[in-house]
């Protein structure tokens, strides 16, 4: 098993990305569980009939006796009605080299407008955050992709924080990711939800005390040397502090959740 797993990990850029979620670490905890089926009104019974598992196993996985498998939580999911951040993790988040029409897909299934067109009932969708940071990870991304990336964040502002930060210092996105969560935070002040505004710049916060010095682009790694003087020049405040070359700003964002 153990053999595998480093297998998988060494050769992880050439898996299969709709498969990758379904690896290893589940974002569903019991008490999510249990709070899922009580808020759509289902006895143990009825829900594990629908579940497909024994009561008595499901009353394990409720109490925490049980470890649920992300198999099972994506069912639970589907038939709770339960948000897309408690899908399950995985820790083999793909590096660069996924495709623009694969991440255009995953954002259609998580809602973005910007894709709307893309949107199928048989799509998965994926976890926000897996899907964040595989779009992070790429040296070159399409403007259309950029900007759907603080609309994510915005959308999906409850994630599992702790798990987000840490893959993404594992993957050194940190700066990528700090400034895309700016973006995000501006956008929830201008349209004063604050209780978004605050757990964004609890997030910002966090990621700016491992903000990395070196420069970077914002997944635009084949700039010219004319433009990135210009951009340099003429880049933002935000995007200076995070060390980024980019002229990208929250008035540039056409979505808003």
């Amino acid at each position: 098993m153990l053999a595998t797993i480093r297998f998988l990990m060494h050769h992880a850029s050439l898996l299969d990305y709709y498969k990758f979620c379904d690896n290893l670490s589940c974002a569903m905890t019991f008490q999510v569980l249990k709070a899922g089926r009580t808020a759509k009104g289902l006895k143990q019974t009825q829900a594990a009939a629908r579940l497909g598992v024994s009561q008595s196993y499901l009353a394990m996985l409720e109490n925490g006796a049980r470890r649920l498998t992300p198999k099972l939580a994506r069912r639970a999911a589907k038939v709770y009605g339960l948000p897309p951040t408690v899908l399950p993790h995985s820790h083999l988040v793909p590096g660069p080299g996924v495709s623009a029409d694969t991440l255009v897909n995953d954002l259609a299934a998580l809602g973005y407008p910007g894709f709307a067109h893309r949107s199928s009932p048989k799509q998965k969708p994926k976890n926000p955050s897996d899907v964040l940071l595989a779009a992070l990870a790429q040296h070159d991304l399409e403007a259309r992709l950029v900007e759907a990336l603080p609309w994510l964040v915005l959308k999906y502002w409850n994630v599992d924080r702790e798990w987000l930060v840490r893959e993404a210092k594992l993957r050194n996105l940190q700066n990528r990711l700090g400034f895309v969560v700016h973006l995000a935070r501006n956008l929830a002040e201008r349209t004063h939800d604050e209780p978004k505004r605050v757990a964004l710049g609890a997030l910002e916060a966090e990621l700016d005390r491992s903000r990395l010095v070196h420069e970077d682009t914002l997944c635009k790694a084949s700039l010219r040397e004319p433009e990135r003087r210009w951009l340099e020049a003429n880049r933002s405040d935000e995007a200076k502090h995070w060390n980024l070359v980019t002229d990208w700003t929250a008035n540039h964002l056409r979505y808003v959740p």
